[in-house]
């Protein structure tokens, strides 16, 4: 089927689906990545409590494995990759092991949010329009924001809650990219400059007409 073909059976109902698809997604991601893991913090709901993270293999106990580790109201459990557990949380180590989650909840629902302005524009039939070529831009720059941050943020607040404690000498800082998501990011963006180009090129046909 061309593409021709496929625009021509394109609805208004169909756009409905996808902006109710969009919507539902966004209602999702709010209310488990962002809403529960802040009412967590204030102690409205069972608060995140737990942290994955990677041990340092140099620093194991004799015998070359550990199996548990306790102290300051943390547990390690595990091998090279481990879980951080906190038997009774207060306030601040709430906060910082919510945040990662949060904000790549935040970071999700921007993304949604433009998503659902671009599917809109399909209501009237011509997604070629400057603003979506914005919003494809900004989309990519978040996605490669996120694929940074998301990490950087995760291996600074572990350091934050386990730094100076026995546990915490066994937890090097450590931040894993993810080469795929700065790759679709890269990708969405020379989506947005494929639009931008097509609406300038548009623009300027319609101007000779």
């Amino acid at each position: 089927m061309s593409a021709k073909s496929w625009w021509s059976r394109w609805s208004r109902a169909d756009s409905r689906l996808l902006e109710a698809a969009l919507g539902l997604a966004a209602l999702l991601a709010g209310v488990f990545e962002v809403l529960l893991p802040a009412l967590g913090v204030v102690g409205l709901v069972d608060p995140v409590d737990t942290r994955e993270v990677e041990t340092d293999t140099a620093a194991l106990m004799p015998g070359g494995v550990t199996d548990a580790a306790a102290g300051h109201g943390m547990t390690l459990t595990g091998l090279r990759k481990a879980d951080l557990v906190f038997t009774d949380p207060d306030l601040g180590q709430r906060l910082l092991l919510a945040l990662p989650q949060i904000v790549g909840g935040l970071f999700l629902l921007l993304i949604l949010a433009l998503l659902l302005r671009l599917a809109r524009t399909l209501r009237d039939g011509d997604v070629f329009v400057p603003k979506n070529a914005r919003r494809l831009s900004v989309v990519g720059l978040v996605v490669l924001a996120q694929a940074v941050l998301a990490p950087a943020l995760s291996a600074l607040t572990t350091q934050m809650l386990a730094g100076g404690t026995p546990t915490g000498d066994r937890i090097p800082f450590a931040a894993t990219f993810s080469g795929g998501y700065v790759l679709l990011g890269f990708l969405v963006l020379a989506l947005g400059e494929a639009f931008r180009r097509g609406t300038q090129l548009r623009t300027d046909v319609e101007g000779l007409v």
